[in-house]
This record gives structure tokens, C-alpha cells and sequence, in this order.
């Protein structure tokens, strides 16, 4: 059986699978790429897909999450929320890509295609198209895989009002992202189901899908009150509502195929709460405790 990873997106809440991701290496031994055949992400997730890929410790990478997070979100406060009213966004992603680098360290500068298992990171352009970095193949059209996987999540990460968009050269063209899940694949499950089956080698009958949440926070039925509010719910509540469509579109399409694990968190947790983390670690480690990926992937 042929293994696709699934990663959400949700910002700083991607420490919940990488929780996930840290019991899969204690349990099974080496790295999660050693037990994964395709790996496909969206933001925060796009992120864990490229280091997946590159080869970096799930451990290595909680390290980041838990302590490296605030040269990504910044600034913080009444600066952040002033910036964003001013200007569209908080955060630069020239700090993320940085961190990234030197993360990755000597994989930093490998492209899509140069990967040893097969990648699917989604985002979205400026235009409102949605793009999908995947190995090129003859199958395919072959037109990102010479992106870096660094740019590929930057560019899947950058959400609408937290991050300013990034921009990739792709066929000598200029292209602006932003985000991934504001096209509709915060859960990027079904497009990878559809590039394994339709664009790659892979068949329904001998694949498994694994689906990592960041959590979920039932949405009220209360309108937002303010810009800010309204802000908040545009990119959060619409962005989780797309979440829950690719979960029954797969099921639908591909019966029993997807095991899926996103666990309810004990608040609306927004992406960039930095405060937040002490909890989320103990999410995600609850959540991976109940998990034997022995059986997940037998």
C-alpha cells in the first residue's frame, strides 16, 4: 500500500501534526519520509511538507514551531493590529522564508523535483488561481517543479491580512501568492487524492490517505462586530468551512480510503496566537498518544 500524507493548514496551531508526525518517527524509527510516499500541505502544512521532504526531524521541527515562532509573527500587539489596518497585513514573509533556509540548511536551495518522495503544496495567486507545486512528470504540465520547496510553502503560507503575498518567477513570468487556503484547499487531501490519481502513477486501490489536522473550533452563529471581527471570520471560519467539504468530497469519491485525525480544541485559536502554544503542545500530544501508526499504515 502506497501512503499520501495530509497536512492542514492553520498557522501556528501546525504544531498539532507535527506532534503527530514526532510519534510516527518514535514509533516506526528514521523520518517521516522514510514512511510516506507523497506528502501534500497548505500552509503551516506546506511548510511541514517541505521540511518532510527535505528530510528534518519531526522533533527539529516542534523545536521551530515553540521557539522560533516570534521571528515569524512580528510584531505582535497594537502594532501588528494597526499595521494590518494600514497596510493589509502584519507580518513580512521574508522572516519565515529566513527561518525556512535555515532550517532546512543544506537542502534550502532544492526544488520541487529534486525530492525523494512525491510533494503536492498548494496556493493561491493573486489572479485567484489556484496552483499546485507538484513534481513535474509526464503526466502533468510540468511547470513547477523546478520551484523551491521553500518558495512553493512561503508562498502557501502567506495568508490574506497576516502575511504580504510572495512572489515566484514560474516560465519567466512574475506570479503573487497568497496562501493556500484562502482557494479553498485548507485541506489539501482531495487535490492530492487527484494528483496522485489522475496526474501520477498511483491507484485508489493500493492507497492509503493519513489526514493531520491543526484543530477545529465549532463557529458561532453570531456575526462579527468591527473590520477586525469581520477580518478574523473571513479567514478563519471560511477557511475552516472549506476544510470540511474535502473531508466528504474524498470520502464520496474515494469510499474508506481516508483516515483522518483533527482534534476539537478547547477555543477559537487563532493561527497567529503565539500565546497559545504551551496548550497546543499539550493537543498535540494527547493526540498523537492515541495514535499506533503500526495499524495507521499497516
Amino acid at each position: 500500500m502506497a501512503t499520501v500524507l495530509s497536512i492542514r493548514g492553520g498557522g501556528i496551531r501546525g504544531i498539532i501534526p507535527c506532534c503527530c508526525l514526532i510519534q510516527l518517527e518514535q514509533q516506526l524509527g528514521g523520518l517521516t519520509r522514510d514512511h510516506v510516499d507523497f506528502c501534500a500541505g497548505t500552509s503551516t502544512g506546506a511548510l511541514l511538507t517541505a521540511a518532510v521532504a527535505a528530510g528534518v526531524p519531526a522533533s527539529d521541527l516542534l523545536k521551530v514551531y515553540t521557539d522560533r515562532s516570534k521571528e515569524i509573527f512580528k510584531p505582535t500587539g497594537i502594532i501588528g493590529t494597526a499595521k494590518r489596518v494600514v497596510v493589509g497585513f502584519m507580518y513580512d514573509p521574508t522572516h519565515l522564508h529566513d527561518v525556512l533556509v535555515s532550517v532546512l540548511d543544506k537542502a534550502a536551495s532544492s526544488v520541487v523535483n529534486d525530492s525523494l518522495i512525491r510533494v503536492m503544496i498548494s496556493a493561491t495567486a493573486m489572479n485567484g488561481r489556484n496552483w499546485f507545486f507538484v513534481k513535474d512528470n509526464p503526466k502533468n504540465a510540468r511547470t513547477t517543479g523546478t520551484v523551491t520547496l521553500i518558495d512553493a510553502a512561503v508562498a502557501s503560507s502567506c495568508a490574506p491580512t497576516y502575511f504580504d503575498h510572495w512572489k515566484i518567477t514560474i516560465g519567466g513570468k512574475d506570479i503573487r501568492f497568497f496562501d493556500g487556503g484562502a482557494g479553498g484547499t485548507a485541506n489539501p487531501a482531495y487535490q492530492a487524492c487527484v494528483e496522485a490519481f489522475e496526474y501520477d502513477t498511483f491507484t485508489p486501490r493500493d492507497t492509503r490517505v493519513v489526514s493531520l489536522g491543526t484543530g477545529y473550533f465549532p463557529a458561532s452563529d453570531d456575526p462579527p462586530n468591527g473590520l477586525l471581527k469581520t477580518i478574523g471570520w473571513t479567514t478563519g471560519t471560511l477557511v475552516d468551512t472549506s476544510e470540511d467539504w474535502v473531508d466528504k468530497a474524498v470520502n464520496r469519491q474515494w469510499p474508506g480510503i481516508q483516515q483522518n485525525f483533527n482534534p476539537l480544541l478547547p477555543s477559537d485559536i487563532d493561527e497567529a496566537d503565539l500565546s497559545a502554544i504551551p496548550a497546543l503542545v499539550q493537543i498535540g500530544q494527547q493526540l498523537a498518544a492515541t495514535m499506533d501508526w503500526n495499524k495507521i499504515l499497516a
